[in-house]
């Protein structure tokens, strides 16, 4: 009950069905199980036994905080007291992921039209799957060149204003009129995932290892550092809501770093590093 209410209560948000997911897996542990009986020591079992399953760090953090939010949404409405402490397994900093220009252009020929061209979108814009495959036509102006990402569909709920470049223009003029009131479509029908199967094998054929969906937005946000947007503006950009979670990207470019590194330079004849020299001889 406490499960369900607090999925109707949430209502569509992009992250649901992963939720729906990580509850079916506690569904045999938890169901008919009173809320009080859901202890520290009842969650530490539930960790334990998602963790013998050889899963990552990620996938058993998950779970909890599920778990937790679950609780701390009970506790809110009356039905439980207190919620006990739920200490998340640290997760290693992970390696971003992102295409090559060789890799992408093996991707896109790999894939089917349909998901060559939500890849490509993607990639200029930046956007999560669950946001282009559930782009409207009433969410783009082709005149202004822009779209936007209403807050029920962010995860972050917040809406996003998204400019769209040359490439995704371009993908837009090659979907008008196909359906009367979504962007993508397979067949002449909407659809909601393109990282099934058809996906799985295209990365595999393209001899991509370690590469997933959300790559592309990685992909996208990489090129933009290295292209010199600032992170101010790749923050805006890729609706995120503090800076920490894109400084991840700024390793990408030390641009504004090269003035410092000439300070190293070996020393030429006259005693002075180049850098020196110039900044002499102005």
């Amino acid at each position: 009950d406490a499960a369900t209410a607090w999925l109707t209560e949430r209502g569509d948000y992009p992250s649901r069905g992963d939720d729906i997911l990580w509850l079916r897996w506690l569904h045999p542990h938890l169901y008919g199980t009173i809320l009080t009986a859901i202890t520290a020591p009842r969650i530490s079992e539930l960790q334990a036994i998602r963790q013998a399953e050889g899963v990552k760090a990620r996938s058993v953090n998950a779970i909890l905080q599920v778990i937790r939010s679950v609780l701390r949404a009970a506790q809110k409405r009356g039905w439980l007291d207190h919620v006990p402490p739920i200490r998340l397994l640290p997760e290693p900093s992970r390696r971003i992921r992102y295409l090559s220009d060789d890799e992408e252009q093996r991707l896109l020929a790999a894939l089917p039209d349909h998901l060559a061209e939500v890849a490509r979108f993607a990639l200029a814009t930046g956007l999560r799957m669950a946001n282009i495959t559930g782009l409207e036509w009433r969410q783009v102006d082709l005149g202004r060149r822009q779209a936007w990402i209403w807050p029920d569909q962010s995860k972050t709920r917040q809406a996003i204003a998204v400019p769209l470049n040359e490439d995704a223009v371009t993908v837009l003029r090659r979907q008008w009129g196909q359906h009367p009131d979504r962007v993508f479509t397979h067949a002449g029908q909407p659809f909601t995932q393109a990282n099934g199967r058809t996906w799985r094998k295209a990365v595999k054929a393209a001899g991509l290892a370690n590469f997933r969906f959300h790559d592309l937005r990685h992909t996208w946000a990489t090129r933009h550092i290295q292209a010199g947007t600032p992170l101010h503006a790749l923050m805006e950009l890729g609706g995120w809501q503090s800076p920490e979670m894109v400084r991840k990207y700024a390793h990408f470019s030390a641009a504004h770093l090269q003035q410092f590194a000439e300070n190293t330079t070996r020393r030429t004849e006259s005693g002075t590093n180049p850098a020196q020299r110039q900044a002499g001889d102005g």
